[in-house]
C-alpha cells in the first residue's frame, strides 16, 4: 500500500522550508516537486515560457504577485483568475518566477518595481516565466491541483502581501480588447508533481535530532539511506501528521530488515542465527566533555552482541564489527524506565550491582549494554516500540546462549591458590583446583543470597546452606571481575526464565513503559 502526502522540506542554510510531496512505498520513499511540464507541442523544455498577456477592461492581466528582491526571493504569481486573461493562455501557474516584463530583466526586482512596470506596460505585456521549485513556504502559495484552473488561494494568510494585476492599469486603449488564449499549435503545459529523489528503505536510517546534538526537531526528521544519501530534513504541519509518517516509515524499514535477517539466516547454521539488528544512536563523551552522538549498527547473532559503523550486508562483513562482546557477559539495562518489580531488577539485587550511571540525557528511549573491564555502550533508539524491542531480543539472545553454552568456567585464585568457577545452567555454581580438578564447593542459583564487590577485581558470594540455613561468604579473585557479574546475571535470568517463562515477559519495563502512555 502506497501512503502519499504533502510535507515541506526545510533547508538549513537558508532556513527556508519549500513544499514537496512524499510517496511511501513498502520499499522507497520518494519525494516530489512540483513543475510545469510541455504536455504537447514542439516545446520540449519547459523552463522558460514567454506568454504575451491582452490586458482586459475587467480583470486586467487576471493575476497577482508576491515576494520580490527585498524578501530574497524572486516575484511570483501568487493567484490565477478565472477565466481571465493569465488563465485563458494555458501558459501560466501558481509559483512561476517572473523573469523578464517586455524584455526588462526583473529577476533583482523589488515588488513594487515589479508592480509599476506591470501596470505601466500598456496592452499587450510579454512576461517571461520560470516555474519555481523550491519557493519557500513563507508565500504561502496554494499547491491545489496540478493545472491552472484548479490553482485557487487557500485564503492562507502571508507577511507578504498579493498586488492584484487583475485591474486595470494604465491602459490606452478603451475598447475591449480580445482574449488571451492559447493559439492550436502553441505548446501545451500542465503542472505535475515529479519525482526528484527516491530513498530506498532497505537498511535506512531515521534522526529526529539535529545532527550530533540532544536538540530534537520540532514535528521534523530525516532519512538516510545505506549509502548515506539524505532527504533532507522533511517537516510536517502538524505533531500528528509527523507522528505518522514517522511510524509508516519506521514499520516498512524494520519489516526489510527482517525481510535481510531472513535471508542472512538462510546461510547460518541454528546455533549462529541473528535475533536482531538495527541503527540506534551510541552517545560518545567529546574531548571537551560534550555529548557527541553518532549512528551505530547494532546485532545480536549466536553467542555475539555486534557493534558496526555499517551494516553488514554479506557473510564476509561479519569479521570487520567494531567490537564484538560474548552474549553471557555483556548486561542490558534501560535508562529512566525502571520499575521496582523488574526481572533484571531481582538478578541486579541478587548480585548486589547497583552501578547506576548518572547519565542524564535529554533523549528519551535511551538503553545501555554494560560490558566487560567496567565499560559500557549507552544507546538511544528514535521510538518507544524499537527500545521494547530491543529489550526483548537482547533477552532471548542471551537467554538461548546460555542454554546453548549450558556452562562457563573462568580462571580465579584465593589466598594465593589458581581456582576455576564454573557458572552451570543445570547446576549452579562450583568451585574447583585448577590442577588437582577437586571440587572445593558447589552451590545451587537459590541458595546465592546476594554478593558484594570491591570494583575491582575482588568478589564475595553469600551462599544459604540448606542443612544448617547459615550463610556461607565465598570470596574470589577475578581478572575482569565484570564479565563474571555479568555471567552469573545471564544464567540467573535465564533459569528464571525456563522456570517461568510468562513471568519474565510481563516483567518488559519498555512495553510497560509503552502501554502506560
Amino acid at each position: 500500500q502506497t501512503k502519499t502526502g504533502i510535507a515541506l522540506l526545510y533547508d538549513e542554510v537558508s532556513e527556508n522550508a519549500y513544499d514537496i510531496r512524499l510517496k511511501l512505498t513498502k520499499e522507497v520513499l520518494t519525494i516530489q516537486k512540483q513543475d510545469v511540464v510541455c504536455v504537447s507541442g514542439s516545446d520540449h523544455s519547459a523552463n522558460h515560457r514567454t506568454v504575451t498577456l491582452r490586458r482586459q477592461p475587467v480583470g486586467g492581466l487576471g493575476l497577482s504577485i508576491k515576494g520580490g528582491a527585498e524578501h530574497k526571493v524572486p516575484v511570483v504569481i501568487s493567484k490565477i483568475f478565472k477565466d481571465q486573461a493569465a488563465e485563458q493562455t494555458g501558459m501560466l501557474f501558481i509559483g512561476d518566477a517572473i523573469i523578464q516584463v517586455n524584455g526588462i530583466n526583473v529577476e533583482s526586482a523589488t515588488h513594487e518595481e515589479v508592480v509599476h512596470l506591470l501596470r505601466n506596460a500598456g496592452d499587450e505585456v510579454t512576461i517571461t516565466v520560470q516555474y519555481l521549485r523550491e519557493a519557500p513556504s513563507f508565500l504561502k502559495l496554494p499547491l491545489g491541483s496540478p493545472g491552472p484552473s484548479s490553482d485557487h488561494s487557500s485564503g492562507a494568510s502571508s507577511p507578504l502581501f498579493d498586488s492584484g494585476l487583475h485591474l486595470n492599469g494604465n491602459s490606452t486603449n478603451t475598447a475591449p480588447s480580445s482574449p488571451s488564449s492559447p493559439i492550436a499549435n502553441e505548446p501545451k503545459y500542465e503542472k505535475r508533481w515529479l519525482d526528484t529523489l527516491s530513498v530506498p528503505l532497505s537498511m535506512a536510517r531515521i534522526s529526529r535530532y539535529k545532527t550530533g546534538t540532544d536538540k530534537l526537531r520540532s514535528n521534523a526528521f530525516e532519512v538516510l539511506a545505506l549509502d548515506g544519501v539524505s532527504t533532507g530534513i522533511l517537516q510536517f504541519y502538524t505533531a500528528q501528521e509527523s507522528a505518522d509518517w514517522l511510524r509508516a516509515m519506521s514499520t516498512n524499514i524494520s519489516d526489510l530488515t527482517l525481510q535481510n535477517m531472513k535471508m542472512a539466516n538462510k546461510c547460518c547454521s541454528p546455533s549462529d542465527q541473528v535475533i536482531h539488528m538495527g541503527w540506534v544512536n551510541e552517545r560518545l563523551e567529546g574531548t571537551d566533555s560534550s555529548q557527541l552522538y553518532k549512528f551505530k549498527f547494532l546485532a545480536l547473532k549466536g553467542s555475539s552482541f555486534y557493534i558496526f559503523s555499517t551494516p553488514p550486508v554479506s557473510t564476509l562483513d561479519w569479521v570487520r564489527a567494531e567490537k564484538i562482546y560474548n552474549l553471557c557477559e555483556v548486561l542490558f539495562k534501560i535508562h529512566k524506565l525502571w520499575f521496582a518489580d523488574d526481572c533484571w531488577l531481582q538478578a541486579n539485587l541478587y548480585l548486589g550491582i547497583h552501578q547506576d550511571f548518572d547519565l542524564e540525557d535529554q533523549r528519551p528511549y535511551c538503553f545501555s549494554v554494560m560490558v566487560g573491564h567496567g565499560k559500557s555502550h549507552y544507546f538511544n533508539v528514535e521510538l518507544g516500540n524499537e527500545l521494547a524491542v530491543w529489550e526483548k531480543s537482547f533477552q532471548r539472545a542471551i537467554f538461548l546462549e546460555v542454554q546453548r553454552t549450558g556452562s562457563k568456567t573462568y580462571m580465579c585464585s584465593w589466598q594465593g591458590d589458581t581456582l576455576c568457577f564454573t557458572v552451570d545452567f543445570a547446576l549452579g555454581f562450583t568451585c574447583f583446583d585448577s590442577k588437582t580438578k577437586n571440587v572445593l564447593w558447589k552451590f545451587k542459583f537459590s541458595q546465592l543470597k546476594g554478593s558484594s564487590d570491591d570494583g575491582k577485581t575482588r568478589v564475595k558470594l553469600l551462599f544459604q546452606n540448606l542443612d544448617t540455613k547459615q550463610i556461607e561468604t565465598k570470596e574470589l579473585e577475578f581478572q575482569d571481575l565484570t564479565a563474571v557479574l555479568h555471567c552469573i546475571h545471564s544464567f540467573i535470568a535465564a533459569k528464571v526464565a525456563s522456570v517461568d517463562p510468562v513471568f519474565i515477559d510481563s516483567q518488559s519495563i519498555a512495553r510497560k513503559y509503552m502501554y502506560s502512555n
